[in-house]
């Protein structure tokens, strides 16, 4: 006789997997192959089988590694409204003013550094300039903002915009002609913004031209620097710009979710909370 104890489970058949699955992508909303396979005990081919039935019913969609409802995905096909420079702007000061003195801590004279349009890397340019310990800097930017933030900084920095054309919302230079540049030099340091950083996804942008764009600047640098507040970890936009292990350091400020701080930095990126000295001791 069989001790019950010790009995192996029936494995299940392939409806109540799949119901199973159903539930576990609707209440995590990204669920991979790999943890379907482990829960299930079958085997990674077995269960992208049982993923690719459920996406052939349309409740939910595949994307790399895994699946999301097909609702999330319905959504972020959607146009999203991009806010503006100056709406940007206006958010998240204070974070983004701690990551932007953080970051800029990095920076080192003789450098050359990339920055990035955005309101969170303007602020990585407005404590450059506050470093008066710092000289002979070459800053490539595609924010006219940037370049006019540090124009005063001329000669101690060296301010080079890339070029191309000119997106109003964010003042930013893109396509055609932003990238012609970017493919002849090699910068020392690369700040990046964007609008969500994922341990999956990636990181990401709203706008399919800036993130092209970024994507040049960071094939551009010997090391990559993404900054973005606590409030984009874990968003996912319709632009990918890499995936995370294309990034040396994230620096972001200190409310980020520690669930998600812990799952980037066990994906290899060093994290860097910055913190405002004004709140914390």
């Amino acid at each position: 006789m069989t001790d019950a104890a010790t009995a192996t489970p029936a494995p299940l058949d392939a409806p109540r997997r799949r119901q199973l699955a159903l539930g576990l992508v609707a209440e995590r909303g990204f669920v991979r192959v790999a943890e379907l396979s482990a829960a299930f005990g079958v085997t990674t081919v077995t269960a992208r089988a049982d993923l690719d039935a459920l996406e052939r019913q349309g409740a939910i969609r595949r994307v790399h590694g895994g699946a999301v409802p097909a609702s999330s995905v319905l959504e972020a096909e959607r146009p999203e409204r991009e806010p503006s420079f100056e709406e940007a702007l206006a958010a998240s000061v204070e974070p983004k003013r701690a990551i932007g003195e953080y970051a800029a801590s990095l920076v080192r004279s003789g450098q050359s550094v990339i920055l990035d349009v955005g309101t969170t890397t303007l602020q990585v340019a407005r404590a450059l300039r506050a470093r008066t310990d710092l000289d002979d800097l070459v800053v490539f930017t595609n924010g006219l903002s940037i370049a006019l933030e540090l124009e005063d900084e001329i000669p101690r920095f060296t301010v080079v915009v890339t070029g191309g054309t000119l997106r109003p919302k964010q003042h930013s230079l893109v396509h055609p002609l932003a990238g012609s540049m970017l493919e002849e030099v090699h910068a020392d340091l690369a700040f990046i913004g964007c609008n969500g950083v994922d341990p999956v996804h990636g990181v990401t942008n709203a706008n399919l031209p800036e993130a092209a764009v970024k994507a040049l600047m960071l094939r551009a640098a010997a090391k990559a620097v993404v900054v973005a507040d606590g409030s984009k970890l874990g968003e996912v936009h319709l632009g990918r710009i890499a995936p995370i292990d294309a990034f040396d350091v994230l620096v972001t400020d200190a409310a980020a979710p520690a669930p998600l701080v812990a799952e980037l930095e066990a994906s290899g990126l060093a994290v860097h909370l910055a913190r405002d000295p004004k709140v914390d001791p």
